[in-house]
């Protein structure tokens, strides 16, 4: 029996035929959920569909729910859970990084050197709009790490000192985007899309500046929010990319290279307080240790899918080695304004 195995949560009632199990991970009781069959052959899709308005509560509860040890071995079965739960599934648009569709609104998790991690983060808190639910399918683990980290933002943004808290309060926070440069996305990579007057209209919509350069490059600012308040739950959390884009998180040799050749304002991407002060290495860094002080991990099993609300819930990725095959899919798309309320949206684009 893997070691990772789910204890029994006490308390919870099983459903009248016993479909199921709820449980906890080893030593994470608590965070996430565990959702596993209680008899064979349980197709999770089928019972999911089914179950839609009890899978949302405890979702809405504990923010992560973690379904393992279904017969789920193919993207296609995925798909269908995903489709089966979802109002809308998402297309992957003002992209901050390289992802492969593999099947309709499927995509293969971030391409980024092995050998690095992705900070936590929520998925596209740099954006106007935003998915309201990002989900996980473990095709194939790594052979070595790989985990994908997870954290409860309602414990993330009380860990937070009260200073830097009301800093980017007070300032809020602009990103600023340089494509084109040879050294990032291009922005018709980023935009899905070689048509300059699309991209303006985006930008427009989504209350961003856009500027046109020499060489057919692009600069995007937009001043965005700091935290968010859940459109159902009213719990306000911190949410946003500003620890992501900065450059402090960069590795020391990237970023000394990057500042050789451009200004900090002329970099891929960079982040700043909203009246374009610089943020200091060490706020940032701040930021980054009190997510990683909040997260838990554990190791991915084939056929394993994570489900978050991607407001209550911060993921990352830990360095790993051998292939690693971790699919992702972005449901319900989520409106998001600087004042930090969100609105939820249920038309496809």
């Amino acid at each position: 029996m893997s070691s990772n195995f789910p204890r029994r949560r006490q308390g919870i009632r099983l459903s009248d035929r016993d479909l199921v199990k709820f449980n906890y991970l080893k030593n994470m009781e608590g965070y996430p959920l565990v959702i596993s069959p209680g008899v064979d052959d349980l197709n999770l899709a089928n019972w999911a569909i089914a179950q839609k308005e009890l899978i949302e509560r405890e979702l809405l509860k504990h923010g992560a729910i973690l379904f393992r040890g279904f017969n789920s071995e193919t993207a296609e079965h995925f798909s269908q859970v995903v489709n089966g739960l979802s109002n809308e599934v998402l297309e992957y648009k003002e992209r901050a990084a390289a992802r492969s569709q593999v099947a309709a609104k499927i995509y293969t998790s971030t391409a980024y050197p092995a050998d690095q991690p992705i900070a936590l983060h929520h998925e596209m808190s740099y954006s106007h709009s935003c998915p309201g639910k990002i989900w996980f399918y473990c095709h194939n683990p790594a052979t070595k790490g790989g985990r994908t980290p997870i954290a409860d933002d309602r414990k993330v943004i009380k860990m937070l000192s009260p200073t830097l808290k009301k800093r980017f309060l007070d300032k809020g926070v602009m990103y600023v985007k340089n494509y084109g440069e040879g050294l990032d996305l291009s922005w018709q990579e980023a935009f899905q899309t070689d048509d300059r007057q699309a991209v303006e209209r985006y930008c427009q919509e989504a209350n961003m500046q856009c500027e046109w350069r020499n060489g057919g490059r692009l600069r995007t600012r937009a001043v965005r929010h700091v935290t968010v308040s859940h459109p159902k739950l009213g719990t306000t959390v911190w949410f946003n990319h500003a620890h992501m884009f900065h450059l402090s998180n960069l590795m020391p040799k990237i970023r000394e290279g990057l500042l050789a050749q451009f200004t900090e304002n002329d970099v891929p991407r960079n982040a700043f307080f909203g009246d374009g002060s610089a943020i200091d290495d060490s706020i940032m860094e701040e930021v980054r240790e009190t997510y990683n002080r909040a997260k838990v991990s554990f190791e991915w099993e084939q056929g394993d899918i994570l489900l978050l609300d991607n407001i209550l819930s911060s993921h990352g990725r830990e360095p790993f080695e051998g292939s690693r095959d971790i699919l992702v899919a972005m449901t319900e798309r989520l409106r998001l304004n600087t004042s930090g309320s969100v609105s939820e949206l249920f038309v496809t684009e």
